[in-house]
């Protein structure tokens, strides 16, 4: 399974990649770009995208965008809105979550910091394979 985790903290990006890498065997890309990402997805190797809610660093048409808009722009373009989309967050009160997915359209999500990375690769998994879509589970 390929995954793409866009996240602009470096720390975060490398302990959800060891993760996804050595416990689930996966391949993982770490990117921020908004053009690399929609690059990667239309190659046609994407399983699932872990996207990161307080992005910082991330431009699209020269402005700055979050998370949370730059899964909306993927959700909205059919050539990206197959690709299920788990949001990680730091902010992950209980009505703050579904609030979040709604307003994106992304499919699931995971708090931060990953606490259970069991958890973690089974959570990210069950997105890939479409387990989470339509129901709002997290």
């Amino acid at each position: 399974m390929h995954i793409i985790i866009v996240e602009d903290d470096s720390m975060n990006a490398l302990v959800m990649s060891k993760i996804l890498t050595r416990m689930g065997g996966h391949q993982v890309t770490v990117l921020e770009a908004v053009d690399a990402v929609q690059s990667l997805i239309q190659s046609g190797q994407v399983d699932v995208v872990v996207m990161d809610v307080s992005l910082s660093n991330t431009l699209h048409e020269g402005r700055a965008i979050d998370g949370l808009e730059f899964t909306r722009l993927l959700k909205t373009d059919q050539r990206h809105a197959p690709i299920p989309i788990l949001l990680a967050t730091a902010h992950a009160m209980k009505g703050d979550a579904e609030r979040l997915i709604r307003e994106s359209g992304a499919d699931g999500y995971v708090a931060k910091p990953i606490s259970d990375p069991h958890a973690f690769v089974a959570k990210v998994e069950a997105c890939a394979r479409g387990a989470m879509h339509g129901n709002g589970a997290k």
